[in-house]
């Protein structure tokens, strides 16, 4: 049975829309965003920053008049919105390690790939060099053309001797 057929079984899709539409979002956007947030809570500016911000509170609510103070001593305003800070920077930096993570992987596994080239492009090599050592172990060397010159050349010299002495006894006899 084809898929377009349709089946008594389930129910006709009569194409309703939801009400209220769900909001799409670029995840590579988010992604980069929780990055680069990441990065940034890591610096030293970011420190800094925060220290400020909190030694500022403190001392404002401390020593400023009371109508102006907003966050009393136990500073509870203070923790929350530290508590909120750190709220959303731990899945932001999760999500950033994640991405970091996935991006490890795949130079992983393009770094396996190209060992596995240069393995084989070795054994490769290392094959032909095997060849051709078998190769040149077979060819005549220089040393070895040489001596068997020399002695052909003593086996010619012998001969034209040999031949000499018999045209000398046959022209003599």
């Amino acid at each position: 049975m084809s898929d377009r057929t349709p089946r008594l079984d389930t129910p006709q899709d009569v194409g309703r829309k939801p009400l209220v539409r769900r909001p799409s979002y670029n995840s590579d956007a988010f992604g980069s965003f929780a990055e680069q947030f990441a990065r940034y809570m890591g610096t030293a500016r970011f420190l800094i920053w925060m220290t400020a911000v909190v030694v500022f509170w403190v001392l404002w609510n401390t020593t400023a008049p009371v109508d102006w103070r907003f966050d009393d001593y136990p500073f509870i305003f203070l923790t929350l919105v530290l508590s909120l800070q750190a709220s959303y920077a731990a899945p932001l930096i999760l999500l950033a390690q994640n991405r970091q993570e996935q991006r490890d992987k795949v130079i992983a596994e393009q770094d396996r790939q190209a060992n596995a080239r240069a393995h084989a492009d070795m054994e490769f090599l290392a094959r032909e060099v095997a060849s051709l050592r078998m190769a040149v172990g077979e060819v005549a060397t220089r040393d070895f053309l040489r001596s068997e010159l020399r002695l052909l050349l003593a086996e010619l010299e012998r001969a034209q001797g040999h031949a000499r002495e018999d045209d000398a006894e046959a022209a003599g006899g």
